[in-house]
């Protein structure tokens, strides 16, 4: 996964920012679906790999998942998700792995719950109903 993501880098599409991006999604069934960030002249229209790898494993079908992997080119510190993107993460539960990697191939693990800690999740909706029907 992790040289998955860094090799995604490379067919990442971002003539503004040059802050390239790649992202390696593990399905629970095993599958790797990847992605990478895709940049817009209009800078609120672009996406990042974790959420074009989220994107197009849904559209494949897959709704469980293991672990990414995400990759940069920082090299003094691990690449980690945008906020956006710990939201689109959690939104397939609070407990499986991120890998924020490095160029060297170091990475740091986390859960997606750690990362988006009291995040909103499908259940928020579900209390919310409660709440207004209370």
């Amino acid at each position: 996964m992790i040289s998955a993501s860094s090799n995604m880098k490379k067919k990442s599409y971002c003539p503004y920012s040059k802050f390239r991006v790649g992202a390696a999604l593990l399905c629970e069934d095993g599958t790797i679906i990847t992605g990478c960030n895709v940049e817009n002249a209009s800078y609120g229209l672009s996406i990042c790999a974790e959420r074009t790898a989220l994107t197009k494993a849904v559209s494949e079908g897959h709704r469980r998942f293991k672990a990414i992997a995400v990759a940069s080119d920082l090299k003094t510190s691990f690449i980690v998700p945008c906020g956006a993107c710990r939201q689109f993460l959690i939104e397939f539960g609070a407990d499986w792995d991120v890998y924020m990697t490095k160029p060297d191939g170091t990475f740091d693990v986390k859960k997606t719950g750690e990362l988006l800690p009291n995040g909103f999740v499908p259940e928020s909706l579900e209390e919310e109903r409660v709440s207004h029907m209370a």
